[in-house]
């Protein structure tokens, strides 16, 4: 069986160490040097550079190498770039494999997820063999084989259970689901909560402000994605509530450091600029501000975090603005 992870940053070079544990597997990266990292030292140079890879993983810069033939292909590139890849591998794709997306954000023009994306963007027959990854997982702990659980949604769930026989490690346990709107909403929308958690750590606040935020956080995100379908269960699961928590806790949450950043007064240009990979909220935040408007759903912290990063508003006035809200019933908008 031919495995392949499309996507050579720190997640998919996780996702493709899982794969590689006991036999082979490929990695796409556009970064020669990574490429050639991965093939003569077992290591990602540029992401995760400390640790070992496994024997198993070896790396090529040719999508055509890479799609050929695969049996399972694992996408990991940021929601921004994923029609434009994907459109590069359809010549190539072989007839009944499964793609698996493990990105997690929503297109910003059409406000699309992965999987309307990648339906759009694949022949039709390629539609039923999606699968989608999520939960809370840090790409490095992953890497180091500590025990991790995540959740692979798909519509048809012996899809669900194929990815999850193969993916399975006594260290990476997956559980299957046919949510796939709940599992894809759950691990984008977390990313901008996480901004705003990082804003509360960046000002100063205690754990009082951090749970407030995560779990009037949950509320907002289920409100959501239950309008678009979404089974609120899904939601208090590993890909909403776990991955949240993980999000906005965790030391190693991009989109943390984000908002601690610019909770310090710093502004966004000069955090992005000094990072070397992508903080998918930034662009999340932008693309779920529209789709709450869209569907007429009230996500009061989505909102202040969208004026933080693209209308300048300062942290400490979005603070005093989301704690002056009109009381409400908990159950209320």
């Amino acid at each position: 069986m031919k495995q392949v992870v499309i996507g050579g940053g720190s997640w998919g070079t996780a996702l493709a160490s899982v794969l590689a544990q006991n036999t082979d597997a490929l990695i796409w990266a556009r970064d020669h040097a990574v490429v050639e990292s991965i093939n003569k030292e077992h290591r990602n140079s540029k992401y995760q550079s400390d640790l070992i890879l496994p024997e198993h993983l070896r790396a090529t810069s040719s999508l055509q190498e890479a799609v050929s033939d695969a049996d399972l292909i694992i996408l990991v590139v940021p929601s921004h770039v994923m029609r434009m890849i994907v459109s590069q591998c359809v010549e190539w794709l072989k007839p009944g494999a499964i793609i698996v997306s493990a990105s997690k954000g929503i297109e910003n023009e059409s406000l699309m997820t992965m999987e309307e994306v990648l339906s759009e963007t694949l022949p039709r027959s390629f539609r039923g063999d999606l699968a989608f990854l999520s939960g809370p997982s840090f790409a490095r702990e992953t890497i180091e084989r500590q025990a991790t659980a995540v959740t692979v949604a798909a519509r048809f769930l012996d899809v669900a259970s194929e990815v999850q026989q193969i993916m399975n490690r006594s260290y990476f346990r997956i559980y299957t689901s046919e949510d796939v709107t709940g599992v894809e909403l759950g691990g984008a929308l977390k990313n901008v909560i996480a901004i705003a958690s990082g804003v509360a750590d960046g000002l100063g606040l205690g754990h009082n402000s951090r749970a407030a935020l995560i779990t009037r956080g949950v509320a907002e995100i289920t409100r959501l994605a239950v309008k678009m379908g979404a089974n609120p269960l899904t939601l208090s699961g590993l890909a909403g509530m776990g991955d949240l928590i993980l999000t906005c806790t965790g030391g190693l949450s991009r989109n943390r450091r984000v908002g601690v950043e610019l909770g310090k007064g710093r502004s966004l240009e000069e955090i992005i600029g000094e990072m070397n990979e992508v903080a998918e909220g930034v662009k999340t935040t932008k693309s779920v501000y529209d789709l709450s408007l869209r569907e007429q759903v009230e996500m009061p912290i989505t909102h202040e975090v969208y004026k933080m990063l693209y209308q300048g508003k300062s942290p400490i006035h979005t603070l005093k603005d989301l704690m002056g809200r009109d009381p409400k019933g908990e159950r209320d908008y």
